[in-house]
């Protein structure tokens, strides 16, 4: 996510079940062009169970689907990228935050921090913890000093705004052309994170699709940040653009445990022709179980790798405050 810069403008064969309340959601784990078979209307509990037992529901990273406990810590803490609600936010951020607040999120994670006062403010007065924040990256990849000042007084900020997470929320296309240039954003990144370290704060890499672009001999930008990323730089990873970039969720999450501090949620509309590292279409976004991501596996990946925060978001809406409940409705329903 990033704000303004946001790329924007513009299958999947999957089985069917119908939970309580007409809600549509795909069985993970067929392969591409196999046929479907006739929808099958049942209890969402009844079809996991079921899918569990006959071994149909086999999720990418290779463990049974199953029910969230009803004590999952992320659906009990879920959080909410505010971007997602940014038009709503420009209007009246006190009444927005306070209908976040009453969706049944815990917390937001805003962006454009430090300069996102009233985000901060509106979120105290709701209720709403706000442990992490998208900020103002080139203080990171593109530092004025080699003591990165810049992102010093943002660390200093942060302390004071009484944050434990920093993420980098984009990459501006004059920084992914090639693998050096990956390099040199990792190699800053390292000192960015080390200096949040020292802060008590967690600084972390939020992904898009163009990470996973094959570059010089087959390789990409996200294959450079695994490779470069120090044991103190994390990702925040981001579903649906993994998704969008060809890879499974749940798979990656449980490739780079340990090093995944926080999730994006979001799913991704049917049919779309996958891997695409260009624009989208803005009805790509979907609430939490209008699309094709499971999120299950992604949730029980997540507590393995040992995911602190997850914070649904969704790019684009014709009716954000709609979606978000949507999403937390889905979630409670798990």
């Amino acid at each position: 996510m990033r704000p303004q810069e946001w790329p924007s403008g513009k299958g999947f064969v999957k089985i069917f079940t119908k939970s309580g309340e007409g809600a549509m959601r795909a069985l993970p784990g067929l392969a591409m062009g196999h046929r479907p078979r006739e929808p099958v209307v049942m209890n969402r509990r009844d079809f996991v169970r079921s899918a569990a037992l006959s071994s149909l529901a086999l999720t990418p990273a290779g463990s049974l689907l199953a029910a969230l406990a009803p004590d999952n810590a992320y659906r009990k803490n879920i959080g909410i990228q505010l971007y997602t609600l940014r038009n709503a936010l420009a209007k009246d951020p006190v009444g927005t935050l306070k209908a976040v607040a009453a969706a049944g999120y815990k917390q937001v994670e805003p962006y454009g921090f430090p300069n996102c006062q009233p985000l901060l403010d509106g979120a105290k007065d709701a209720g709403l913890a706000v442990n992490s924040t998208h900020f103002e990256w080139d203080s990171v990849i593109h530092p004025k000093d080699a003591g990165m000042s810049d992102f010093m007084k943002i660390l200093d900020q942060a302390k004071k705004a009484g944050l434990s997470h920093l993420v980098i929320p984009y990459l501006a296309d004059g920084d992914r052309g090639s693998l050096d240039g990956y390099k040199k954003i990792a190699e800053n990144c390292n000192k960015a994170a080390e200096k949040a370290k020292a802060a008590g704060i967690q600084l972390a890499y939020h992904n898009h699709a163009f990470e996973f672009q094959p570059k010089e001999g087959g390789k990409c930008g996200f294959d450079i940040f695994i490779a470069d990323f120090s044991k103190d730089m994390k990702f925040e990873i981001d579903v649906f653009w993994i998704k969008v970039g060809g890879l499974e969720p749940a798979a990656l999450i449980e490739k780079l445990a340990g090093r995944v501090s926080q999730l994006h949620l979001k799913d991704l509309k049917a049919g779309l022709k996958l891997p695409e590292f260009g624009s989208l279409p803005e009805d790509a976004f979907k609430e939490l179980g209008n699309g094709i991501i499971p999120m299950e596996p992604i949730l029980a990946a997540a507590a393995k790798a040992g995911v602190v925060h997850c914070h649904v978001e969704q790019d684009h809406s014709p009716d954000p405050l709609a979606s978000i409940k949507q999403s937390t409705v889905y979630l409670g329903k798990l």
